[in-house]
């Protein structure tokens, strides 16, 4: 039987996961996730790619303020609900949509704790990403992840993956919102359509993997493991694929220890 083992956001773009027992879903995808990111001087969005030290930035979430820690520095409050801040230019993947300026003191904050020029952002609610047609014909929005709202992986595969590995992963490196157990080792790549909690999930294509795979999330050390292991037997189109990218249907809420029925699954 598949079930929801564990369940995540990542409140800050790149930067380490908050772990929940349930997830709530707005029109963008789980709720708070990434809702907020970093930008350069110019506008452009900071990730891992760039600097590895964001995997040691950790938020949590209260009712009222996302908190933010880091090593060495005190923690940072950012008050959870929309603000009048003036719009500023945010860019990622292409995508350039007129932002939130959260304010001076984050920027100093996150300037301080990584030695660099940044700014913190928030999804401005009233602006629209409306993912790529490419790979779907459905209608969903995102906010300021990759170019899905969801990522979901087994814990088959991860164990499939580490079998091969002199020394294992944890999941944390590929940032999944929801992971599941009760399939075998990569049958994600297959779903189409899912029905979990009181929610719909759509499988829209498996999830092209980057260097940040390679940061070790204790040490912020970059190295080639697992991705060069996982490019020898995951390669597809000269993209290296590990976990399905998943557009929702609508608002509702999943929770960890639910079933996933699928209800549609591709035939290879």
């Amino acid at each position: 039987m598949l079930k929801v083992s564990s369940l995540h956001i990542y409140p800050i773009k790149s930067c380490a996961a908050v772990d929940l027992t349930a997830i709530r879903f707005d029109t963008r995808g789980p709720l708070l996730d990434r809702r907020w990111m970093l930008i350069d001087k110019d506008g452009n969005f900071v990730t891992q790619r760039q600097e590895p030290r964001l995997c040691q930035v950790r938020p949590s979430i209260t009712p009222l303020s996302l908190q933010v820690e880091a090593p060495g520095m005190q923690q940072l409050k950012v008050p959870l609900g929309a603000g009048r801040g003036p719009r500023v230019r945010a860019q990622v993947w292409g995508h350039e949509t007129q932002a939130e300026f959260v304010g001076d003191e984050a920027a100093d904050w996150f300037s301080d704790a990584l030695q660099q020029n940044l700014r913190l952002v928030r999804w401005a609610d009233e602006q629209e990403r409306p993912v790529s047609h490419r790979h779907t014909e459905l209608e969903s929005q995102t906010a300021f992840s990759d170019g899905y709202p969801v990522l979901l992986i087994s814990e088959a595969s991860l164990a499939e993956l580490n079998g091969k590995l002199q020394q294992k992963v944890t999941m944390d490196r590929f940032r999944p919102n929801i992971v599941v157990r009760g399939c075998d080792a990569f049958a994600e790549d297959r779903f189409r359509r899912l029905s979990v909690g009181d929610m719909t999930l759509h499988g829209v294509k498996p999830c092209d993997r980057c260097s940040i795979t390679t940061v070790d999330p204790r040490s912020a050390q970059a190295g080639k493991e697992p991705l060069a292991t996982l490019s020898t037997f995951r390669t597809f189109d000269n993209r290296v694929l590990f976990g399905i990218n998943c557009v929702h249907g609508g608002f509702g809420n999943i929770r960890e220890g639910d079933t996933l029925e699928v209800l549609e699954e591709a035939s290879a």
